[in-house]
């Protein structure tokens, strides 16, 4: 058994890879919002989700106009990108601007806000899906290009894998050098420092947190249409999960840490692949793969009791 087991290990551990960067790129949008306003975006994985849908439909329609399949995911990824950043930043100016400029200084509320938007997103993707289709669960038309499959030291490869494996670390170098070697990043690393200051030397922190919103929005939105690539199934519901999981994976890192989303991605998609695929062999089959969930709760637990700040966060200290 234990042969068996270690020869299944490359693919399980290829197999977290690929679940590890789809909760790395959620939780980016999430670090970006929480480094700026220290909000935890709970309605971050709908903008996910609308990603999906939105890749969802541009492959049912434009499969049969455009034959090249990389320019169709390009496509996808481009409109799924706009839709989500668009909805993201329609959510700061109706939601959550308000609060902020009433002064609400209890953070239950923009939390419960966030919430109550989350439904009201899953809600109407529903109901615009049952007019328009009348389908609840939405597959994607995928193209035999994408599916084509290698063996890469003894591990099933498939081109889509690769593709977002590679989008997934372009996504994280991009936003990195937007964020510490420009402009744009320096006056988000402004206003995430201290939003009254930044305002006197001629920032518009309201124009600088649109923004944030737009590109977390983005990347949430790509992140989406490779989830559906990759999962080819998804329903109005299907960001709860890995939204949750994904902030599981902020916090592991360290949240409002960048890399530190990508690695907390990176090792929760691990813990839980590894736990899904061996626990029920290793417990006899009292516990089954899908337990597999409550692996990330658990290690969310842990941390906050052992670790707060993540692993790559620091404790920060306020000056008197």
């Amino acid at each position: 058994m234990l042969d068996a087991l270690l020869q299944l290990l490359p693919q399980v551990f290829f197999e977290g890879l690929l679940l590890g960067f789809v909760y790395a790129m959620i939780a980016l949008g999430y670090t970006m919002v929480y480094g700026v306003l220290e909000l935890i975006n709970f309605a971050h994985s709908e903008i996910f989700m609308i990603g999906a849908v939105a890749g969802v439909e541009v492959f049912r329609y434009l499969v049969p106009v455009v034959p090249n399949a990389l320019l169709l995911l390009l496509i996808a990824l481009v409109i799924g990108a706009a839709i989500s950043g668009i909805v993201a930043v329609r959510v700061e100016r109706l939601a959550y601007r308000p609060l902020r400029k009433r002064g609400a200084v209890n953070r239950l509320v923009p939390l419960i806000t966030a919430i109550g938007v989350s439904f009201v997103l899953q809600d109407l993707v529903r109901l615009i899906e049952a007019i328009w289709h009348n389908e609840f669960f939405l597959r994607i038309n995928s193209l035999p290009a994408l599916e084509q499959s290698f063996s890469l030291l003894g591990i099933f490869v498939q081109l889509k894998s690769v593709i977002l494996v590679v989008v997934s670390i372009l996504m994280l170098l991009g936003l990195s050098y937007l964020v510490n070697r420009t402009k744009l990043g320096t006056a988000i690393r402004a206003v995430a420092q201290d939003m009254n200051t930044a305002a006197l030397m001629g920032i518009s922190p309201d124009q600088i947190i649109s923004r944030t919103f737009l590109i977390g929005g983005a990347l949430a939105g790509v992140a989406g249409v490779l989830f559906a690539v990759q999962y080819t199934t998804i329903s109005p519901y299907v960001g709860f999960l890995p939204g949750l999981k994904a902030f599981t994976a902020a916090v592991l890192g360290g949240i409002g840490n960048i890399p530190g989303a990508m690695v907390g991605g990176l090792v929760l998609g691990q813990l839980e692949t590894l736990a899904g695929t061996y626990m029920p062999t290793l417990t006899g089959g009292k516990f089954g793969t899908e337990y597999k969930d409550v692996i990330a709760f658990l290690i969310l637990i842990l941390l906050l009791l052992f670790r707060p700040q993540g692993l790559l966060g620091q404790v920060v200290k306020e000056k008197v």
